[in-house]
């Protein structure tokens, strides 16, 4: 060892699975359950992490699990000897996270080997007092190799989906350092776990086989992925056949799933993977869902009869627990599934070709051809060489998708150009259209005749590719060499007929040459048969060289013989080279290589690259035409080339393929007509369709009631059942508008005439409540209530509660809806609940908006008024809440239930505010005190206000947050991976695509205006007072204002402090001047008017597509000041952060809004909207101090570098009587404005 360690006793790897598998072929094994669950039953503080050894480590330490190895050994070994007393089997090291690429977080990467060698000694030890003690039942231990808290498929910066935190390399030296450890400890088994994204999980397995190959040893190996929800796929986007495609080449011991969902979830996963897998099977789920708390309430029992029916299915072959699992948990598994008949390993032979990208792709011998794009190919298609050069690499990748749309199973892509650096540029494309969903779904063809930079493309793709190419040109070593390399990767391979002396022309040498390479392969390279794809190839033909004249031919009758020699491959081939003597004539090139193609699939060809958009039917090529290729292709004739060449000249152009738009649902009847627009969003046809229905139907109204009732209804039902999510159904909203508008006239006359109105399933009135102007979220529960028949009265924004009471009982309204954003709003809706009991209503009431809870429900509004309360999360769940608050039998169970969960809340709330709180002078004492003499107080450019009157939405775009855009429209997940989400990936995709084509208008034709005030002040600390000064005066400067700031009373974990944004500003007595900054921007000038102009084209989608973009250009805007600021004061400066590190704000300094949870107190915006003279650029405050116009951000810029963001969290009555004495306000009405930050009751508020 060149560590200088010795190698611990270490267990023979083939006696260990010869072990394993017999107890495998007679029982199911039972592996541990969580680690963390258990080391957080010892409540650890940070001390018993550091132990001894680190008491001095400069980073916190506690909830490194991994080092606990070293600091509390004899915690991690009785967790050990609990879970084998319990019944394990198999117990996992306690190295989830020790790589040195996790422990740099903690700066203890110089451990890494040492972790895994003590987590290994620890485990082995104890299995191994276990198998002594049970000889009957032996004991192993499996070396847990975690995912790291990096990802090789996902882009983290949202401005760059190419860029990667991490490099394969990088991760792959990570793990081999954990795996020595593991080994050399004297691990029996290695588990690779909890995958996320199978990338990583290649960087761990290619690791794992250099070590084997470097020792000459061979460990049994495990593998489990992780499916990250019921969309039955993981993180990066695999479904969980093509993970095991992409990781099968590892010939694990078992693959399985673990972690994320409990075993209820897993089960329909699990039983896919057990239908495909060849090995054994594991599972080892959480203890059920994380309840709200993030505590797992899974009982044992439960959790052993739900892994009692896996075992019962015959699924599995080892069984354990993942997180919230205990002992307990274990031993119930354990005895459920004794006696049960293990599942049997499957006999069959796999009889098909798999490759994968996020899909898999199945290739058997009775499979259609499969075609492999080519046009991503710098050596084949003009253009996309000329985007790669130019550096397009975004619009090289639409050339990628126009290719599988074309119909291409796989893409071919090479970037040999001697003026590219090609390892860089195929890096940078794979990397790319790993974020573009259509093109990542299929498998990719690594092309290049540099070994180096297919080992490149290998880095980068997480599925099972296909590389293009080897052969034995440079003898039996490389090939053999280049070989082993692609199967460590998990790669099939392309092979070329191509021997030391040349390429195969004839029959003969391609046969001959392809049988030497299928032996090689599969009885020295370990190959399957599946995984070689034969290329014989295919050479240009009519060059007027006559040795060229039976390449066509030889290729097609070789293709039969080959596979007589080789079974199982498949045979392909660059079909475009074919007609080469040909280019510049897209007509003869299309037909040589359709007619080719009839004829080569015919004789047995699979695969073949070809343009896949420009490929024309064999049947429509013109006979005359035809003759003539097919004279070329078997070399019928002799003149068979020149009567080509002549033909050719007379059907000269570039006729290439094109694709049109569909419109065969135009030939339907009109009611399907009418149910495909309205399903699908499409306005293009509405006027013309509705008038026919109308036509045909007699009445307006039996149109509404009819075929556009009917349409909705599939709507409403296929967003009930998930397969439609919001912005669709707000598109299909804007065309039953269209066509209720062009009906209108006609309903008019016919209600003069005594004619009947449309029946509505039920009428709701919704408002946002008087002192609140957001009503984006409202917007769309008014629409997919409309979507759903109901009848919607929007009464608006900042409504009044007599308003809202008076409107619903003149329109006689079945349901009250009520929606808020800011928490003043939360106070309101209690008003209005308190006045619909007063006033003896007993309609339900609906309470929803950002800031609502269903605690707060349950706590605060629901008390205040008899009838059903009901918190709708969000919009999807709104169509069955009202459903069944309207129907009688459904409402007694729905507010049976509700109540029942609103008074569990109540206890919960109640048990919650019965936790102590410090004494506010107590909390005082405890609070954060830099070292004042020794901190940087930088000092501004210049002081007082400056107005930006109109900023360029260009310089802010780059500042936009996507991933709160898709959150408007109930689209969750973080942009740009939601680009790539299985279920709903495509419609955020259209989404996204709507989102920019209206920002592109606003920026064109400047329809919303950015402004901005901002500014600096001297300012000095007075307790929990930030005191600001008149700048430019000599101190002592007078006053200017003081906001007032609270402090946090709970009691905080490890000796933390308790923070006020105070304590970032030096205070007065300390003899330093420093500085405070504040702003308010606004980017919803012309938002109103835009959105305006499309509600009066009944284009509901497009307002709430401007408002939400209005947000987002708010947020971006003030990222874009804070970075002026930042600069502007100096410190700043000289940032050089990418614009990821600008959206996780990986910069000094905070900049906290009031309202928020570092300062609750909305009231406090008075002031600074006085100080920055904000109504000057068109802001105004409500009398809840909501901001208009909506799209606004206002706050304060502290530039302390230990600034950061905490919750005030819950306060007591001792400090909220002092804060309103220092704001000279009532008791009162501070309670008023800190309703939900109480930690006690309050007395109720009168509106």
């Amino acid at each position: 060892m060149t560590d200088g360690t010795t190698h611990a006793t270490r267990p023979d790897g083939s006696t260990t699975r010869d072990r394993i598998e017999a107890l495998l072929r007679s029982r199911i094994l039972v592996m541990d359950g969580a680690m963390g669950t258990m080391i957080q039953r010892h409540t650890l503080d940070e001390a018993a992490f550091r132990g001894e050894r680190f008491a001095g480590h400069a980073k916190d330490l506690r909830g490194n699990n991994d080092l606990l190895v070293l600091t509390q050994p004899e915690v991690i070994s009785g967790i050990h000897h609990a879970y084998l007393e319990a019944g394990s089997d198999i117990i996992e090291t306690n190295t989830f996270s020790s790589t040195a690429i996790a422990q740099a977080d903690y700066g203890l990467e110089s451990l890494a080997y040492e972790l895994n060698v003590e987590a290994a000694r620890l485990a082995t030890t104890a299995a191994a007092a276990w198998s002594e003690r049970t000889p009957d039942r032996p004991r192993f231990v499996a070396g847990s190799i975690g995912p790291t808290n990096r990802t090789l498929s996902i882009s983290p910066d949202v401005n760059d989906p190419t860029f990667r935190a991490c490099t394969f390399d990088a991760l792959r030296m990570a793990y081999a350092e954990q795996i020595r450890g593991l080994v050399d400890g004297g691990c029996h088994l290695l588990l690779v776990e909890t995958i996320f994204d199978t990338l990583n999980a290649k960087a761990a397995l290619v690791a794992i086989q250099e070590l084997f190959d470097e020792r000459g040893i061979e460990l049994p190996l495990m593998i489990s992925v992780t499916i990250t929800d019921r969309s039955g796929r993981t993180l990066s986007g695999q479904t969980i056949d093509a993970f095991y495609v992409a990781t099968a080449h590892a010939k694990p011991l078992s693959v399985g799933i673990n972690c994320a969902l409990g075993a209820r979830d897993m089960r329909p996963y699990l039983a896919e993977l057990s239908d495909i897998a060849d090995c054994y099977v594991s599972s080892y789920p959480n203890a059920g869902l994380p309840n709200a708390f993030g505590e797992y309430d899974e009982q044992p029992d439960q959790t052993g009869a739900l892994l009692r029916d896996f075992a019962d299915s015959g699924f599995v072959n080892i069984l354990g627990g993942c997180c919230g699992t205990t002992p307990d948990h274990i031993s119930a598994i354990a005895r459920a599934v004794e006696g049960v008949e293990p599942r049997r390993l499957p006999s069959r032979a796999s009889g098909a070709s798999r490759f994968s990208g996020l899909e898999v792709l199945t290739v058997r011998h009775d499979s259609n051809f499969l075609m492999v794009g080519e046009r991503t190919n710098v050596t084949g298609s003009a253009r996309f060489a000329r985007l790669i050069k130019s550096d397009d690499f975004t619009t090289a990748t639409e050339v990628a998708v126009d290719q599988v749309r074309g119909g291409a199973n796989l893409i071919d892509v090479n970037m040999d150009e001697a003026l590219l650096d090609s390892e860089q540029s195929m890096t940078h494309f794979l990397n790319l259209i790993a974020t573009e969903p259509e093109v990542a779904r299929v498998p990719v063809m690594i092309d290049s005749s540099k070994w180096s930079v297919i080992e490149a493309g290998l880095k980068c793709v997480q599925g099972k590719p296909v590389v293009n190419s080897i052969s034995l040109k440079e003898g039996e070593a490389d090939f053999l060499d280049k070989a082993r390399t692609l199967r460590r990767y998990g790669a099939a391979a392309v092979v070329m007929a191509f021997d030391e002396t040349g390429q195969a022309d004839t029959i003969e040498r391609k046969v001959s040459i392809c049988r030497r390479a299928y032996t090689l392969l599969t009885e020295r390279a370990g190959f399957d048969p599946h995984d070689i794809i034969f290329d014989p190839n295919i050479l240009a033909i009519a060059t007027g060289l006559e040795e060229h004249n039976d390449y066509a031919i030889n290729f097609i009758e070789a293709i039969p013989a080959i596979k007589q020699a080789c079974p199982g491959v498949l045979i392909s081939g660059g079909v475009s080279n074919l007609s080469f003597s040909f280019r510049g004539n897209n007509v003869v090139r299309e037909a040589i290589h359709s007619a080719f193609l009839y004829h080569a699939i015919k004789a047995g060809m699979d695969m073949g690259i070809v343009n896949a958009g420009q490929l024309v039917v064999y049947e429509d090529i013109a006979p005359d035409l035809l003759t003539r290729v097919e004279d070329i292709i078997f070399n019928r004739r002799p003149d068979a080339t020149e009567r080509m060449v002549e033909f050719a000249e007379t059907v000269k152009g570039d006729a290439g393929t094109t694709r049109a738009v569909d419109l065969a649902w135009r030939e339907g009847t009109v009611g399907e007509r009418l149910s495909h627009a309205l399903v699908r969003g499409i306005v293009d046809h509405i006027e013309a369709d509705t008038e026919e229905a109308r036509q045909g139907l007699g009445r307006p109204l039996d149109v509404i009631e009819g075929p556009l009732m009917d349409g909705m209804k599939i709507v409403g039902d296929l967003f009930g059942a998930g397969k439609m999510f919001l912005p669709q159904v707000v598109k299909s909203a804007r065309v039953m508008k269209k066509a209720v508008a062009y009906l209108e006239p006609f309903m008019e006359a016919e209600r003069q005439a005594g004619g009947g109105t449309a029946r509505s399933q039920g009428k709701v009135v919704m408002a946002t409540v008087k002192g609140d102007v957001h009503d984006i979220g409202k917007n769309i529960v008014g629409v997919v209530l409309q979507c759903n028949g109901y009848e919607v009265v929007d009464l608006g924004v900042m409504v009044h509660c007599d308003t809202i009471l008076r409107t619903a009982a003149d329109e006689h309204a079945d349901i009250i809806g009520l929606s808020g954003l800011i928490t003043p709003s939360l106070d309101e809706m209690v008003f209005v609940a308190r006045e619909m009991q007063r006033r003896k209503l007993d309609r339900p009431l609906l309470i929803g908006g950002a800031t609502t809870s269903r605690q707060h429900t349950a706590v605060k509004i629901a008390p205040a008024y008899d009838q059903s309360t009901v918190h709708v999360v969000d919009a999807s769940r709104v169509v069955d809440v009202v459903a069944s608050l309207l129907n009688p039998e459904r409402r007694v169970a729905l507010d049976r239930a509700n109540r029942e969960d609103q008074a569990a809340l109540r206890e919960q709330y109640a048990t919650r505010q019965a936790k102590p709180l410090r004494p506010y002078d107590a909390a005082l004492a405890n609070r954060f005190q830099p070292d004042w003499t020794a901190s940087d107080l930088p000092v501004p450019a210049f002081l007082g206000r400056r107005v930006l009157d109109d900023i360029a939405i260009e310089a802010v775009i780059p500042f936009i947050d996507w991933t709160f855009f898709f959150s408007a429209w109930e689209i969750k997940g973080r942009y740009p991976g939601v680009l790539d989400h299985p279920a709903y990936g495509e419609q955020a995709r259209q989404l996204y695509d709507d989102g920019t084509a209206l920002l592109r208008r606003i920026v064109d034709e400047r329809a919303l205006t950015l402004r901005a005030v901002y500014g600096f002040w001297p300012v000095v600390s007075d307790g929990d007072d930030i005191v600001l000064s008149e700048p430019g005066v000599p101190a002592p400067a007078p006053e200017l204002l003081r906001f007032v700031m609270l402090r946090q009373q709970g009691e905080q974990p490890d000796g933390r402090p308790n923070r006020s944004l105070a304590d970032y500003v030096a205070p007065g007595d300390g003899g330093r001047q420093d500085h405070l900054g504040a702003f308010a921007v606004t980017a919803g000038i012309g938002a109103d008017d835009l959105a305006a102009e499309y509600q009066r084209d009944h284009d509901d989608y497009q307002a709430i597509m401007v408002k939400a973009l209005a947000d987002r250009l708010a947020e971006a805007a003030a990222e874009y000041l804070h970075a002026e600021a930042r600069r502007q004061w100096g410190y700043g400066r000289d940032e050089a952060l990418s614009q990821g590190d600008l959206l996780h704000e990986k910069y000094r300094g905070i900049r906290p809004a009031f309202g928020y949870p570092a300062c609750p107190d909305h009231s406090e915006k008075f002031k600074l909207f006085e100080l920055l003279g904000a109504r000057s650029i068109g802001m105004e405050l409500t009398e809840s101090a909501a901001m208009t116009p909506a799209a606004s951000v206002s706050g304060l810029y502290f530039a302390h570098p230990d600034a950061s963001y905490f919750s005030v969290g819950r306060i007591g009555a001792d400090q909220v009587e002092r804060y309103a004495v220092r704001k000279g306000c009532p008791v009162g009405d501070v309670e008023r404005w800190l309703g939900p930050s109480l930690a006690y009751d309050a007395a109720p508020a009168l509106a």
